[in-house]
Order: structure tokens, then C-alpha cells, then sequence
């Protein structure tokens, strides 16, 4: 009769931690980024996200987006970690995040080691099941097409963008384990871009949207872009740190962290299907 009880009780300590450890399985995120992204990352620094932070705290960076992403975890039970890395680091390979730099890393000189200290996707998505990459506001700094587009050239065209665009494709198209998130190109202030520039900006990230994002493939987007621009050519005086500095501002951050946050959560759960490309709620 004790060995039934003994058994009975195992049987009951077992169940809802076997439970437990199901809904609990862990998805590591790595977040890639410069200052902007730091800026988003960071979000906002009153005291109330502060308090947050003590409560949900753990060993990553803190910040508003992995402060609100243990939030979500806690209340669904789930176990999404996030961390962030510079990429690439000033050093030994240069502060450039465009979409050259991503093709010359990550396509041109793939492998299993690193190219220039900077780690390829067959090294990043050894641990990682999302990855989350970005540019930098001077990608918007786009140059008048040449005669031939060159996919090796580091010069700011469309023409060579949608070439090094389609190459990250293919190649972010061999991890099919693995999801991408890819912001929409940040925003320059209206004092920081011409017109021509910026004209140029808009039409090459509504290509982005319309013609190389594919359905049903493992790249998702974050439209960072529209965020910033709501509609027009130029980052937001309101959203902007200033006139001539193209960095989004601590109000803009706090507003747009909590959709980054749900963007990345749809884009696990439900393949991205529940919010837009802003990360609002459909």
C-alpha cells in the first residue's frame, strides 16, 4: 500500500512538471544592431520600466525590449531569451551595416569561420532559431544609379542594393530552422538627406516590402521605416534626437519597442500573421 502511495505521489510531482517544462521551451534571439537599434533596445529609462527591470531581471542587457519580452514570458509561460551584439564591431571590419557589408559578411565570405572577427549565419545560427539584423540610417543616403549595377560594390544605389538584397535572400533561404527579422531602413532628418535621396530610400524599401519579402519563407519584416516617417520622405522632427541628427529619440523608442516586441512574438508564434509589418495588432 506505501509503495502505491509512493508511486501515486511521483506520478503527481511529475505531471505538471513535465507540463511545465513543455510550455517552457527555449527560443534564443539575437538581436544585431548599431546605435539606432541600441536606442530602440533600450526604449524607455523612467522609473516605471526601471522597476520592471528589477522585477523581471536576468543576466541579458537591460533595456525596454527584453524587459517587456521576460513580461510576455511570464504571463504566457513561454521562454523566449533575447540577447543583442554590434554588428559588425568597429573593428578589425569597419561600423558598416549596409546591405554590401551583409552580402560581403555573410554571402561573399561565408563559412564556417569568421570573416573579419564577424561571425557568418552558418556560426550565428548554431544557437540562434531567431535573428534579428538592421542598417543604419546613412543606407537611406542612396546614390543615382550607375550604367551596371555591381553586386561587390559598396556604393549606395538601388540598383545594387536589389542585387545584394536578392543574394541575402538565397542565403538566409539555407536556414530554413532559422527566422529573420530585418527592419525596414531607418530614416534620415530632412536637414541630413536630399530630396533625391530620400525619394530614392522610399522607393527602395516599398520594393522591399512589395517584391523581395516572399510569403511563406523564413524572412519576416519590421517596417522601422514607416514607423519613422509616417507616410513622407524624412524621419519626424518629433521622433528625431534632433534637426541634424538622425537617431530616433527616447520618446519615439518607447513608443515603437513595444511593437518590435510583438512583431518578434507573432513572428514565433503565428509565423507574423497576427500583427502588421509596424508590429500593431491586426
Amino acid at each position: 500500500m506505501k509503495s502505491k502511495l509512493a508511486i501515486l505521489t511521483v506520478l503527481i510531482m511529475i505531471i505538471p512538471f513535465s507540463s511545465c517544462k513543455q510550455n517552457k521551451e527555449e527560443m534564443h534571439i539575437l538581436f544585431l544592431h548599431h546605435s539606432t537599434g541600441r536606442v530602440i533596445w533600450i526604449g524607455n529609462t523612467t522609473s516605471k520600466i526601471k522597476t520592471l527591470t528589477r522585477k523581471f531581471s536576468d543576466r541579458l542587457a537591460k533595456g525596454q525590449v527584453p524587459i517587456l519580452l521576460s513580461k510576455y514570458n511570464k504571463e504566457h509561460k513561454t521562454n523566449y531569451k533575447i540577447s543583442e551584439q554590434i554588428f559588425p564591431k568597429q573593428a578589425p571590419y569597419g561600423w558598416n551595416n549596409y546591405p554590401y557589408d551583409y552580402y560581403n559578411i555573410w554571402v561573399k565570405n561565408n563559412g564556417e569561420e569568421a570573416f573579419m572577427e564577424e561571425p557568418s549565419l552558418e556560426m550565428l545560427t548554431r544557437e540562434n532559431q531567431v535573428i534579428i539584423f538592421k542598417h543604419c540610417f546613412p543606407v537611406s543616403n542612396i546614390e543615382a544609379d550607375m550604367e551596371t549595377a555591381q553586386i561587390d560594390s559598396d556604393v549606395k544605389t538601388v540598383s545594387n542594393y536589389k542585387l545584394q538584397y536578392a543574394a541575402l535572400r538565397d542565403k538566409l533561404h539555407e536556414f530554413p530552422q532559422t527566422k529573420f527579422i530585418l527592419f525596414t531602413g531607418a530614416a534620415l532628418t530632412e536637414s541630413s538627406v536630399s530630396e533625391d535621396e530620400a525619394r530614392r530610400a522610399q522607393a527602395f524599401f516599398q520594393w522591399v516590402k512589395e517584391e523581395w519579402d516572399l510569403s511563406g519563407d523564413n524572412i519576416y519584416l519590421w517596417d522601422l521605416y514607416s514607423l519613422q516617417t509616417e507616410g513622407g520622405l524624412y524621419l519626424k522632427a518629433e521622433y528625431a534626437a534632433s534637426e541634424y541628427d538622425s537617431h530616433p529619440n527616447e520618446a519615439f523608442a518607447s513608443t515603437v519597442a513595444p511593437l518590435l516586441v510583438n512583431r518578434i512574438v507573432d513572428v514565433i508564434e503565428t509565423e507574423g500573421n497576427n500583427t502588421l509589418l509596424t508590429g500593431a495588432r491586426k
